[in-house]
């Protein structure tokens, strides 16, 4: 009993502790010490719930522990800065808000200041204050619940090093003294960009491994997906969120096709595409209508969605349009001019109009500082060199990728290629 108890904490700290966490945070304007006090109710219900039984309302319960929490705070730092008589009138107004805000907890339904509050947290999990590096993780661990050790485990990271990054962020949000709102409209969409970008790094993670000896991390995936749902709900009018989520549905609908019985990588042409879930496809082209339905020219995630759908209406390899991918890249390039998109670009100009086309692309990129470590570039190129006719210059590409990359898995994938095209000779 006391296990399945302890299943359901952890299910219900998942779901709700991004709601906690922006409801004190409102009151206190101190992401640290709202998530303190989140963690204290936490400790609360673990100690207490498997003697006493559940309560009927768990999510509530935990809300109400933690603003108990909150406003004990408020009180002892009142005590500090007035006297008897003016303590005794802010406890007043205190206690009058208080209540109003325990009847909204109360209430399962996921209100108007609930979900201002996640887009509070969100705007301040990802202020461009922080790193990359400690937007993903405080995003991770306040809006998607993560502990640090989940964290590290998933990037592949000393826990100390996750734990640093969380005590610095909040920190520096604090001495920033950064408020807990939502942007002006005037600095709207630069700090939506910052959102997305966290959303997507988290997903791209789990899609495509960085490092390690597994070639995805699925549960990163699931967490950036839940976050732009979430997202894409809150703000419904901007068409980049819906865009973003468009295309990390629409890839995660690959997902269970990338892999084979042995965990090891397929790549999109050879993937068996009666594999691919076709709910999440759906999904995406609905998010990728509801996105282009905002009107306006499109952004770099709806381009990139717009894309992806490309290959999900394919049934086949050979029934992609690749015309249209190439121009969808031509258009991507001229907004977001990127050596990566480039790359890209050049895949699908070779696919579009032959290998040579594509090629002349990449050498143009060979230069590209950016890419000199980018493993990514040389395997192109001798997917390209293949096609040409020109193994053993494929061959020393797939070898320089190898080399490159921190992936097990990718790194087994490039050496075989290398290896079949000596046997191509």
């Amino acid at each position: 009993m006391s296990t399945d108890i302890h299943a359901v904490i952890d299910a219900v700290w998942r779901m709700e502790s991004a709601k906690i966490i922006g409801a004190l945070a409102r009151m206190l304007h101190d992401v640290g010490l709202a998530e303190e006090f989140t963690q204290d109710a936490l400790v609360t219900a673990l100690e207490h719930w498997p003697q006493t039984g559940m309560p009927d309302n768990p999510a509530a319960w935990l809300m109400t522990a933690a603003k108990h929490r909150a406003l004990d705070y408020l009180r002892r730092k009142t005590m500090l800065a007035h006297n008897q008589e003016a303590l005794s009138h802010e406890l007043d107004t205190r206690h009058a808000m208080a209540a109003d805000e325990f009847n909204a907890a109360i209430d399962a339904a996921i209100d108007d200041d609930v979900g201002d509050d996640l887009l509070r947290l969100m705007f301040a999990a990802c202020h461009p204050l922080l790193s990359a590096d400690a937007r993903v993780t405080l995003t991770l661990r306040l809006l998607g619940g993560l502990t640090s050790g989940e964290i590290a485990r998933a990037f592949l990271v000393p826990e100390p090093t996750v734990a640093q990054r969380i005590v610095r962020a909040k920190r520096t949000l604090t001495a920033a003294r950064v408020p807990f709102e939502v942007p002006r409209i005037d600095e709207l969409p630069a700090r939506l960009m910052s959102v997305l970008e966290v959303i997507y790094l988290i997903f791209n993670e789990g899609y495509a491994a960085t490092a390690g000896s597994d070639w995805m991390r699925p549960a990163l995936c699931d967490e950036a997906l839940r976050l732009g749902r979430i997202l894409a709900e809150l703000v419904p009018q901007e068409s980049e969120v819906h865009g973003l989520v468009a295309l990390m549905e629409i890839q995660a609908s690959r997902m269970s096709a990338r892999i084979d019985a042995n965990g090891a990588p397929i790549l999109l042409l050879d993937q068996q595409r009666s594999r691919w879930d076709h709910l999440l496809i759906q999904r995406g082209l609905a998010a990728l209508a509801r996105a282009e339905a905002q009107g306006g020219a499109y952004g770099s995630y709806t381009l990139q969605a717009a894309i992806a759908a490309c290959h999900a209406r394919a049934h086949t390899p050979e029934q992609t349009d690749w015309i249209r991918i190439a121009a969808l890249y031509d258009a991507l390039s001229q907004i977001v001019f990127s050596p990566v998109v480039e790359l890209n670009r050049a895949v699908a100009l070779a696919m579009a109009f032959g290998p040579a086309a594509g090629l002349e692309l990449v050498d143009a990129l060979r230069d590209e500082p950016s890419l000199v470590n980018y493993h990514l570039l040389p395997s192109v190129r001798g997917d390209l060199l293949v096609k040409l006719g020109r193994c053993e210059e494929a061959c020393n590409e797939f070898r320089r990728a190898a080399a490159l990359t921190s992936n097990t898995r990718e790194r087994v994938l490039l050496e075989a290629r290398a290896a079949a095209c000596l046997t191509a000779k």
